[in-house]
This record gives C-alpha cells, structure tokens and sequence, in this order.
C-alpha cells in the first residue's frame, strides 16, 4: 500500500510535461515495493480523498533510501510531525539541524528570509540545495548574506541573533496571518535590504564567510500569493474514515489552499478518465474525479462520516477557502472519498496581522 509522505517542492527539469514544472507535489512511499513516487498540486487541481486505517510513522530516511519504521508507530493525526520519537531520535543523530553533524563538509549559504511586515529570520542551508529551504518554509522574499563553511554559517547565524535580534524562526499562524496583508514587493525587498546592510556592518562577522552582495528574490508568483484571500479557514488534522474535497487554489511552503466543495456545489472538473490514489488496495476508480493524480495503485471507496464543512467568512463565489497544513497528511493511506464534501474539521481564524504564533524556539529543521 502507499502512504503519503507530505508536502515537497521540486521538479524544474527539462520538457514540456508536469514532471519538468517545478511546484509543490505529494509525496508517496511504498514498502512493499521500496518505491517512491510523486503527485503534483497545481491550481485548479480537485481533491478527493479520504484517510484509511491508521497513521503510521514513516520512518528514517538515510540519503536517498527510505528506512522503515520498525515500531510500526502510531501517529496523532493532528501532529505536522511524521516520525514517531524514537525515529525522530535516530534522525537528529546525525543532522545538520541538531547539530549533530558539524564535520559536514559542504559549503553553506546564510540567508534572510521575509515572512511580512516586522517578520524576518536569519537561517542557514546547504549550497548545493539552493533556494529549496526558503520555497519549503514559505518565504516570502529572501537574500543571500553570505556564503562558507558549515561552523562560519552557523556563527553568522548566532551573531545576528546576538546582536540583532533576528530570530530563526516564525510559528505557522504567524507566517499565514502575514499572508493575508503582505506590503507591495519594492516594500517587502526594502525591509529585506535594511536588514542585510545592517547584518554586513556587524562586527566579528566570520573570516572564511564570504559576503554577498544584496539580491532580492520575491516567491509572489511562484505561490501565487494573490489568490489568497485576506480571511481564510483553517482544516484540522485528520481521523480514519475523514474526508477532505476541494479546489487547490495554491500552496505555500507546507501549507495548501482549497476552496472546499459543500453540499450544494457541483463536481468540478472532472476530467476523463479520473485521477488515481494512492494506497487504496483494489482497482476500482475513485468514486470522486479529479482525485490527487500520478501514482500507482487505483482507489476505492472509503467511508466518509457525512457532514458539511463550514467556516464564517472565508469564502469565495464557489465557497469556503481554508488553508491546511499538508505535513498531516503524511503517514496516512489515502483512498478515494465516498461522499462530495469535506468532513475534518474548519475553524475559522483570524486575517492580517491579528491572530500570531509566538515565536517557536529551537534551531531550523530540513537544512538539508
């Protein structure tokens, strides 16, 4: 069976074909076949799947192989988290992001990332990865500051949060509230330039570091940040047997935007031929169209538990939007959903600058 593995973004190789567009995708994993496959989510696209069984830790991933759980863990289906404590435990082991790794020798890139008005944060990552960290994050805009070895990076990192007070990191609800009111790009680039011209004036900044020049790139386009609506929905984690159907309108880092089909919405796009889920045993077409596309292994049917979604206020002609943190899908086997509206639950939450995270401590995941 396959599981889903959450969110990434990739592609941007050569062709015509969706393979060679780069954008978010869903992950899937099979254990059986030790294989591993990809979906994309671009605008447009209609979801229309359930979760089946239990959601099950996905284990360590060690360079391009996946390891399996050997617990067979249980997960909470509201957690982002995909890897049960102990897997977690045996990952951070040997992780840039715990420090734990400080003989890596590639060469590491310090940036500035800006999430809204007042929110940027000082990271790192590896070179070789480029701008991916930023793009998975859901930066807004970003620059490079400099450019060197793991340790210099890091001391980079420290002095700007010493001396600066330039945190690293911004809660999820905080970076979406921030999305709802974003400042036109030369505002956004401004701020970001400020910080950097402040950053290079530091003293004690890293000899083996080398500086670089301000260039500010904006993700507007790429996230399509102009079909956010200023006021949206909110999906909760998801139990066995819970339905989500909706419209992608677009994603950002982790999170995805759906306008939610209710009770009295039409199907919608339904294309010919249907798309394929994946994980669902059997060869049966979904019973919804349009399903998450581009893998293996046909689904059938799983139940729903009937209900409309609804939220106050975060709505478009064709319904609610909500945005949904697509990290709490992983782990799940997703079938096709049995009825044609979304059952997980919708909280409506604030938009603007109002309601904010406070700032989650800690170093960065995912550098690599």
């Amino acid at each position: 069976m396959w599981r889903c593995t959450g969110p990434r973004w990739s592609g941007g190789g050569p062709g015509p074909g969706p393979e060679g567009r780069f954008g978010q995708r869903l992950g899937w994993y099979c254990a059986e076949r030790s294989e591993e496959r990809v979906s994309m989510l671009p605008a447009g696209k209609v979801l229309a799947f359930a979760a089946q069984g239990e959601r099950r830790c996905l284990g360590v991933r060690r360079g391009a192989r996946r390891i399996v759980c050997p617990y067979g863990a249980v997960l909470d289906g509201a957690s982002a988290k995909d890897q049960c404590a102990r897997c977690a435990q045996l990952d951070r082991s040997r992780s840039v992001a715990a420090d734990t790794m400080a003989d890596d020798p590639r060469p590491y890139g310090v940036y500035l990332a800006y999430f809204g008005p007042g929110m940027l944060k000082v990271g790192i990552t590896a070179v070789e990865r480029g701008p991916a960290r930023l793009v998975e994050q859901g930066a807004v805009a970003y620059t490079w500051l400099g450019r060197g070895p793991l340790m210099a990076a890091r001391r980079a990192e420290a002095l700007l949060g010493s001396a600066l007070g330039v945190p690293d990191r911004f809660g999820k609800a905080a970076k979406r509230a921030a999305r709802g009111a974003l400042p036109p790009v030369p505002e956004r680039a401004a701020e970001l330039a400020q910080l950097h011209g402040a950053a290079r004036r530091l003293p004690g900044w890293p000899e083996t570091l080398q500086p670089l020049e301000f260039a500010c790139a904006d993700h507007t386009e790429l996230f399509g940040l102009d079909r956010i609506p200023g006021v949206v929905a909110e999906l909760g984690g998801m139990t066995s047997g819970e339905e989500i159907v909706g419209e992608v309108l677009t994603g950002v880092g982790p999170d995805v935007y759906l306008r939610l089909v209710g009770d009295g919405d039409e199907d919608e796009d339904e294309e010919e031929g249907g798309g394929e889920v994946a994980g669902a045993a059997g060869a049966g077409r979904g019973a919804v169209s349009g399903v998450v596309g581009g893998v293996a292994g046909r689904g059938g049917a799983a139940s729903g538990t009937g209900g409309a979604s609804t939220a106050g206020g975060a709505s478009t002609a064709g319904g609610v939007v909500a945005v949904m943190d697509a990290r709490v899908l992983s782990g799940w086997v997703l079938g096709a959903a049995a009825g044609r509206v979304t059952t997980v639950p919708v909280r409506a939450v604030g938009s603007g600058t109002g309601e904010r995270e406070g700032e989650e401590k800690g170093r960065q995941e995912g550098l690599f």
